[in-house]
């Protein structure tokens, strides 16, 4: 499957923006629905911190679906893009600065992702 046959992306440039906002989207849902439910276990927070993340982990979900590619790459792509989300969320949420080895292990990551979904493959139109 190639990007560009989805309707959304009309030029490359507008389809890479336009996936990287769903992943970070995605991100933003899956780490701030689980950091609710960690709220809720950990801290002791309201039940509704849990509800609330279990609706906000449900909409992780769905955010995927519109991605214009194949499951499997779709996935291996958020995974990485979710490693260093969960680096950024730690540092911003938490205050735990992210050392010179996971900055190191993020950009790594961020190239590897970038390979998987955008690198071109014969026969994929």
């Amino acid at each position: 499957m190639n990007l560009e046959n989805d309707p959304k992306c009309i030029s490359k440039t507008r389809c890479i923006l336009y996936t990287i906002f769903l992943f970070i989207l995605a991100g933003i849902f899956e780490i701030g629905g689980g950091y609710l439910i960690w709220l809720w276990l950990r801290e002791n927070k309201e039940i509704t911190f849990a509800i609330l993340g279990a609706v906000v982990l449900f909409l992780y979900g769905i955010v995927p679906t519109f991605q214009p590619s194949y499951f499997h790459r779709i996935y291996a792509t958020y995974g990485g893009i979710f490693v260093v989300m969960s680096l950024a969320w730690g540092w911003i949420f938490d205050g735990t600065v992210p050392d010179t080895y996971d900055m190191v292990g993020a950009m790594m990551i961020l190239v590897g992702v970038a390979i998987i979904y955008y690198w071109p493959r014969k026969g994929e139109n």
